[in-house]
């Protein structure tokens, strides 16, 4: 695939891993930590391909409303993530409410865009009405991302559920049925043969 045809900027929600690891017998939160290896995988195919920014949904405001026990495992999931894909030459920068206790303090560097290479933006307590808050005062306060032009989701839902509201305005949506752990590098190949054949022309 020529660069002309790649999305430059690709949203990731990687959903179902509590439903993962209810069908493999194992407690939801233990779900979180089955998704990792996949979002490496994941994280060196964009580099590969030579995607320039990839955006990626950890975890809401609205998902800390879940039990304690997966609140702790989808935040250090999030971190683990987050120090692996910048050892690995990320230009990281963490999107999210970090005044918040749900916040992981590890986290606060990366509030500003640390590193070079290709940009990753990870959303880590992350809401759609916080992000927005910021234009009655200064501007959106995730004004460092661009406008996507992809995103792909698993586990079958077909919503936003509050992903970047703004950047997402014209981005096409691609949707695998799959569970997130179970991911494979041929479900972007597929989302990108099927992203080349949209009507990218953005209403004009």
């Amino acid at each position: 695939m020529t660069k002309k045809n790649l999305p430059r900027h690709v949203g990731f929600i990687p959903d179902g891993n509590r439903r993962w690891a209810v069908e493999h017998g194992m407690t939801k939160e233990a779900g979180y930590f089955h998704g990792l290896a996949p979002g490496i995988t994941l994280f060196e195919q964009c580099k590969a391909l030579g995607i320039e920014e990839a955006s990626i949904y950890c975890f809401t405001q609205d998902n800390t409303k879940r039990p304690s026990v997966q609140k702790e495992a989808f935040s250090d999931a999030a971190v683990r993530f987050a120090f692996e894909v910048a050892r690995r030459g990320a230009a990281l920068l963490v999107v999210g409410d970090e005044t918040s206790t749900q916040f992981p303090q590890e986290l606060r560097e990366f509030r500003q865009r640390q590193g070079e290479g290709i940009k990753v933006n990870l959303l880590v307590n992350y809401g759609w009405e916080w992000d927005l808050a910021g234009l009655k005062t200064d501007k959106l306060r995730s004004a460092e991302v661009s406008r996507l032009d992809l995103i792909v989701r698993w586990g079958g839902g077909r919503r936003l559920s509050g992903f970047l509201p703004v950047q997402s305005v014209y981005a096409d949506f691609y949707v695998r049925e799959e569970y997130w752990p179970d991911f494979a590098p041929q479900h972007f190949e597929d989302a990108l043969a099927w992203f080349r054949k949209q009507d990218q022309t953005l209403g004009g």
